[in-house]
Parts: structure tokens; C-alpha cells; sequence
């Protein structure tokens, strides 16, 4: 049987970049994918127009339970520009540096990739599921058609996150064959669950807030962005970038909750001012609320405040005070998470503690490597998870 010299678990983006830094070092390089073809999740990201990686790359983007790991490995945004155009791949950023392929396609991006890995003499064998891995002398590699050795192992096989595009948790099941400790995958950028019925009302509603997240009374985090109203809770750009800190508190506690400035540009006197000062005679007060918020969302909150007056006609200032704090604090119960289907990136994986970060190979294994979402590190929504895929591709083969 053939030995490899190297052989990559996964197709996806650390998989390729990988396959192609090291090809073009001369090593020869078999890939293997289960999925029928390669880049799948690739194909998804920036809502198909693939958000390849970000503009201002800071170390405080990429969380980790051993954050240092990520800082020594993360590639300057130049030093990845000029890798990827000369792969072909050209960009131009968007809002908020987020950088995309001109093409604005992420198939195109995919189908460079694997153009330039075959060009450069890697091979590509797509339906082959690793099941296992031994290791003697060399690495032997089984999968339901066929077996494999390797002299090097390099796992790219990501994570648990987008299970639907055949994501697994092959790679933490073979470093554990391995001994190495895994931190337990959660799902990250994912949406957030809710048990009160009153939230699937607002369903379709969309705002932008500034979200404050609570566990047992303790701040975890806060951010701003839009917040969108689901059947099952919530969503929304600041929901994704939040639901990191939720997902994990929620591994911790048995509910957390949201409050939510829904009207973040006012403060609490200026909105009580405007409310006050427009009371009309005698109007309808959902009516009347409807000229300054979503007719849903004025239900609800006139739902929350068991009002037993009907028109504006008999609010008084205390009405006014709670229609503003409940406008300016307004409360969601979150009970979980959409779980790893509906998860854009998984946090958790392979303990960094046993890797080397300047070559990216095992420190209990020689000859075994980990590159990408596999690791327990993950970035924040904005391409830095495709950046980081990147980094660690560049760093392993800078390392050999």
C-alpha cells in the first residue's frame, strides 16, 4: 500500500488552503472529503457571497479557552489579501471591513481553490468518510471503501456546526483516540430560543437594540445591531453576535434573558418627553403607540402592562414611565439555542494547550497536525472564522 507523505481530513477552507501552501512547497498532498464535492460550507458564508475574511483583525475577534493560542497564529489582513489574489481570488470590502470576492460568488472562491490545488498536483478524493485512524509506524487511515497511510496527518475536518452540510465531530474523535483533551463544542453565531409565547408574536418584527445578556443577575455581554423576532425566539445580526456568551452561559445556568433597548438612540427623558408631549385627547393607545413603534410590538408591551384604560385620555405620567421602561429594558427569557444546525461556526474542540502554534502539529503526536474550526478557537461574525481557517493553514505551512 502507498504511503502518503501527506494527507489532509477535510475539503473545506483550512483543508485546501492547507493542501495548496504545502504543494507549493513541493510536498505532495492527498485530500480526503466525504462530501461530493469540496468547500461546502465555504459555498454558504456571507449569505453566498462569502465573507472571506476582515479588514481590521484584532486578537480580541477570536475567542478561545487559551486565547494566546489564536494571537500567535492570526495572519495580518495584507499578508491574506496578497495570498488570495495570488490564488486569482480578488476582493473588495464592504460595510464595516468586511472583505468579499469581487465576484460577490462563494462558488467562485471555492472553485479557485480547487482548481489551484489540482494544478499544483494535489489530489482530491471526494466520498471518503475517515472512520478511524491508527498509528504505528505511520498513520492508517480507514474509510468504508477503502484504508490509507500516511507518514503526516493533518485534520481539517472542522467541527460540529452545519451538520447538514455533512460537518462532524470526526477530528475530536480522533484526537481523543490520541489523547488529546477536547473542550466541549457549543454552537456559536446561532439563533436564540425563547419559552414565552408572547415573543412568537412579534414573529417577522425587526429592530435595532442594543442587547444586554443576564445570567442569574450577572452581565455577560452586550452589543448593538438589528434583533429580529422569530417563531421559536430570536435572531438578527446582534442576536448572532451575542448568542456566543448565551450558548455558553446557558451550559452553565438553566435560562439567561435578554433585555433589549429597542429604541437605543433616545434617552429614557427624551423618549418620555416625546411620548408626553404627543398624548392626543382621546385615542385609541395602541393606535397612539403605533405612531411611534411596530403595531406588534405595541401589543405586547401594552399586553406586559395590564393597562385598564383604553385611550390616551387617561394615561397619566406613571403609564408613560412604564410604556419607557419597558420600551428601554424590554425583557426576553432564553431558554436555547437553534443548536448546531442552525449554528454558522462551533465553539469548543481540540485543547490549543496541546499544540504547537508555530507549526500547528500535536505536541503529544509527531507528525499529527490540526488546522482550522477543529481547534478550540472561534472568531466573531465577520469573516474572521474564514480568516483564522487561513492562518492556521499558513502557519502549518510555514512550520514544515
Amino acid at each position: 500500500m502507498k504511503i502518503h507523505p501527506y494527507i489532509i481530513i477535510g475539503g473545506g477552507a483550512s483543508g485546501l488552503m492547507s493542501a495548496i501552501l504545502l504543494a507549493q512547497k513541493g510536498k505532495e498532498v492527498l485530500v480526503l472529503e466525504k462530501n461530493a464535492q469540496i468547500g461546502k460550507k465555504i459555498t454558504i458564508s456571507g449569505n453566498g457571497k462569502c465573507n472571506i475574511t476582515h479588514a481590521h483583525i484584532t486578537p480580541h475577534r477570536f475567542h478561545s479557552q487559551n486565547p494566546h493560542f489564536a494571537q500567535n497564529i492570526i495572519v495580518e489582513y495584507p499578508y491574506i489579501k496578497g495570498l488570495l489574489e495570488s490564488l486569482g481570488i480578488f476582493t473588495h470590502e464592504g460595510k464595516e471591513g468586511r472583505i468579499y470576492p469581487m465576484s460577490q460568488n462563494a462558488a467562485s472562491v471555492v472553485d479557485i481553490l480547487e482548481y489551484q490545488a489540482l494544478h499544483l498536483g494535489v489530489k482530491i478524493e471526494k466520498h471518503q468518510e475517515v472512520l478511524d485512524v491508527k498509528k504505528e509506524k505511520f498513520f492508517t487511515l480507514t474509510t468504508p471503501s477503502d484504508s490509507f497511510l500516511a507518514h503526516k496527518l493533518v485534520i481539517a475536518s472542522g467541527n460540529l456546526a452545519y451538520p447538514q452540510l455533512g460537518s462532524s465531530d470526526i477530528g475530536l474523535t480522533i484526537a481523543q483516540s490520541f489523547h488529546h483533551p477536547i473542550i466541549p463544542p457549543l454552537p456559536s453565531l446561532v439563533q436564540l430560543t425563547s419559552p414565552q409565547k408572547e415573543i412568537y408574536q412579534l414573529a417577522g418584527y425587526k429592530q435595532i437594540a442594543t442587547l444586554t445578556l443576564y445570567c442569574n443577575g450577572d452581565q455577560k455581554a452586550q452589543t448593538t445591531g438589528d434583533i429580529l423576532f422569530a417563531s421559536y425566539g430570536v435572531s438578527g445580526l446582534a442576536v448572532l453576535d451575542i448568542s456566543r456568551f448565551a450558548s455558553l452561559a446557558l451550559s452553565h445556568y438553566e435560562h439567561c434573558a435578554i433585555k433589549a433597548d429597542l429604541m437605543p438612540h433616545w434617552s429614557k427623558k427624551a423618549l418620555h418627553n416625546l411620548l408626553q408631549s404627543t398624548l392626543p385627547n382621546d385615542k385609541p393607545i395602541a393606535l397612539w403607540l403605533e405612531g411611534f413603534i411596530h403595531k406588534k410590538l405595541a401589543r405586547v408591551i401594552l399586553g406586559r402592562l395590564k393597562l385598564t384604560v383604553q385611550t390616551t385620555q387617561s394615561l397619566n405620567a406613571k403609564h408613560i414611565n412604564a410604556m419607557v421602561y419597558e420600551l428601554k429594558n424590554f425583557e426576553i427569557e432564553i431558554n436555547g439555542t437553534q443548536g448546531f444546525k442552525g449554528a454558522e461556526v462551533a465553539m469548543g474542540g481540540v485543547d490549543t494547550t496541546t499544540i504547537n502554534p508555530q507549526t500547528m502539529e500535536s505536541k503529544l503526536l509527531k507528525n499529527l497536525y490540526f488546522v482550522g474550526e477543529v481547534l478550540d478557537v472561534d472568531g466573531d461574525r465577520g469573516g474572521f472564522n474564514l480568516h483564522f481557517a487561513w492562518s492556521s493553514a499558513i502557519q502549518l505551512a510555514r512550520g514544515l
